[in-house]
């Protein structure tokens, strides 16, 4: 049967993980969120000591903690998708503050990388998927049938998450420090050395900064209802 690939790429906080879920739901899609895979492994990380106070892993123990970590999707009850690690339900625990200081240098390592690239590819062998993350159009999905590359000025994606995490009770943050955690995270997302953020030459860009929620959905949908291969899927 055929499926469809929609790889959906941009910087932290810019809301494609938002517009991903939006249009896997509305599709009918399996959804793929690529970064809470990244997100899982740097949580054990953390939680077990392979990352000291500087940042610094230790990559030995963590190249050999990768065969005891098993990440999967679980749709909840509401439709979403949690995270689940080792089989337990750490989708809050992934989305703290302390987890974003990490989650680039880890996700920078090249053997995780190619650990979860294999495990993206393997998830979405038998369906139609919506993938978002950094690397999606570039890697995991060269071939994709439609590529949407997101971004947003520094100074708005801050603020989304600012008041995303104030939302979840995490009080003890100041914008100026998610701001320059936020361009740390870039910086190392475009320069690293394995699988750079960067937009594929044929993904369509889309500068959300002034757009809202339901307008950034409405003109995604509208690409992936323009496709040849939807047009045909829905026959």
């Amino acid at each position: 049967m055929k499926t469809i690939k929609i790889a959906i790429d941009g910087y932290s906080s810019c809301g494609k993980s938002t517009l991903a879920k939006s249009l896997a739901t509305e599709l009918k899609f399996l959804y793929i969120d690529s970064g809470a895979m990244y997100r899982a492994i740097t949580f054990y990380a953390l939680k077990n000591g392979i990352i000291d106070r500087s940042n610094t892993p230790d990559l030995e123990l963590l190249k050999e903690s990768l065969k005891k970590i098993d990440i999967r999707f679980q749709r909840m009850p509401k439709g979403n998708m949690h995270t689940i690690l080792n089989g337990v339900d750490v989708e809050n625990n992934i989305r703290s503050f302390g987890v974003s200081k990490s989650v680039s240098t880890i996700s920078a390592i090249d053997f995780v990388r190619t650990e979860m690239v294999n495990l993206q590819r393997k998830l979405s062998e038998n369906d139609s998927v919506v993938m978002d993350g950094r690397d999606i159009g570039t890697v995991v999905f060269p071939d994709a049938d439609l590529k949407i590359f997101v971004t947003a000025s520094p100074e708005v994606r801050a603020q989304r998450r600012y008041d995303e995490l104030i939302a979840k009770g995490e009080e003890d943050i100041s914008f100026e420090e998610i701001f320059e955690n936020l361009k740390s995270r870039d910086k190392i997302d475009t320069t690293r050395a394995v699988s750079p953020l960067k937009k594929a030459e044929d993904a369509v860009l889309l500068d959300n900064s002034e757009m809202t929620i339901k307008e950034q959905f409405e003109y995604a949908l509208n690409l992936v209802k323009q496709l040849d291969a939807y047009k045909d899927l829905t026959k």
